[in-house]
């Protein structure tokens, strides 16, 4: 993934403002990290890789 980099970078913002203005609690974001890098380990992980590539071609427009 070309942009994942950048991904990070966005959901790190996003998390950042949830934290900030919405209300959502350090131990809630610490706890969708660890689900994320658990479900990350799992066999499922390249067909979420695989949509979450298919997401972006179609938003970017190069799919």
């Amino acid at each position: 993934m070309a942009i994942s980099l950048s991904l990070v970078l966005l959901l790190a913002v996003s998390v950042g403002f949830l934290i900030r203005y919405m209300g959502l609690r350090v131990w809630h974001a610490l706890m969708c990290a660890m689900f994320g890098f658990a479900l990350a380990s799992t066999s499922i992980a390249p067909q979420i890789s695989q949509v979450i590539d298919g997401i972006i071609r179609t938003l970017s427009g190069h799919g």
